[in-house]
């Protein structure tokens, strides 16, 4: 009894030495679980299951484009799957005989003005919403998102009446004032965030500083608001290029049509002509295309700031 009490002493000296030695034997290596690594037991997810889902995403997405670039390029009456020879004919019928000119710079009068007014409004809004505390402030917001589910259709009659008293009918005022509307709840919401996630901090060393509110709105919180303020103002002024129902319904004259109420008007009631209906959706594309081309990095940025608070 005495032997086997100190052999057993003696091993626990010897395993509590080499534990403090750094002789101890090492850590069983932990075996990876499925779902690390990429895969069951540490495998590597194969790439053909991340392209092939990606590569058929990218051809439903582009095939239409490329069948409308079809019908936009090749000559009339011809079949063929690769537009070449091409022509421009189609583009001339609707710039010069179809009037796509004047559309264009109606579009592009509505969206631009759409876009300062919503981000305009939206900005001084937002920033009363995120900065002050008011009695009634979350009804007011709860209203605001659930003024999101109305459908615009069911406006149409109330917003003529009232154009119709203003002088505004077939005015391209009227189209810019319905899509402001429609669009400053959400644009409200999204830059009353944006606001929120910029420290007060900053805006009270400035007052320390000497700065007044407005200027240290200016100075301090309006740049970093840059990501932000282009996310919303792209989705106003492509909303606003894109929308159909508004100008159709207030607008009446062929020389106030916007581009979405001018390819309309290219479909006749006997046939359609694919080539110009086509000519036209890519004049229409081609800003949308080239603004989000330019403002994505912006874009990613506004959307990022939005969904983490600072």
């Amino acid at each position: 009894m005495t032997t086997t009490a100190i052999t057993d002493q003696g091993s626990a000296t010897g395993a509590r030495a080499g534990a403090t030695t750094g002789n101890a034997p090492p850590a069983r290596r932990l075996r990876r679980g499925p779902g690390t690594g990429g895969g069951p037991a540490g495998e590597r997810t194969p790439r053909w299951q991340i392209y092939l889902p990606l590569g058929l995403y990218l051809f439903f997405t582009l095939v239409p484009f490329y069948w409308m670039l079809l019908f936009a390029l090749r000559p009339a009456g011809s079949t063929s799957l690769v537009p070449w020879p091409a022509t421009a004919a189609h583009f001339d019928k609707v710039w010069n005989d179809l009037g796509f000119a004047v559309f264009f710079r109606n579009s592009l009068l509505v969206g631009v003005a759409s876009l300062v007014m919503t981000t305009a409004v939206a900005l001084a809004g937002g920033y009363a919403l995120a900065r002050f505390r008011f009695r009634g402030r979350n009804g007011f917001m709860l209203a605001l998102l659930c003024s999101q589910f109305i459908p615009g259709a069911l406006m149409l009659v109330p917003l003529f009446e009232i154009f119709r008293e203003l002088a505004l009918v077939n005015s391209l005022w009227s189209v810019v004032i319905a899509e402001t509307v429609f669009q400053l709840p959400l644009s409200l919401i999204l830059i009353s965030g944006f606001i929120r996630n910029v420290p007060a901090e900053l805006e009270e060393a400035a007052w320390v500083d000497g700065c007044g509110r407005f200027r240290a709105f200016c100075a301090v919180v309006l740049p970093l608001l840059r990501p932000g303020l282009i996310a919303v103002g792209s989705f106003a002024f492509v909303h606003s290029w894109n929308h159909f129902l508004f100008a159709l319904m207030f607008l009446s004259s062929q020389e106030k049509y916007t581009i979405p109420v001018g390819l309309n008007y290219t479909i006749g009631a006997e046939s359609v002509d694919l080539g110009a209906l086509a000519a036209g959706g890519v004049v229409a594309a081609v800003p949308v295309v080239i603004v989000f081309a330019f403002i994505q990095k912006w874009l990613i940025a506004g959307f990022s700031a939005g969904a983490v608070k600072g």
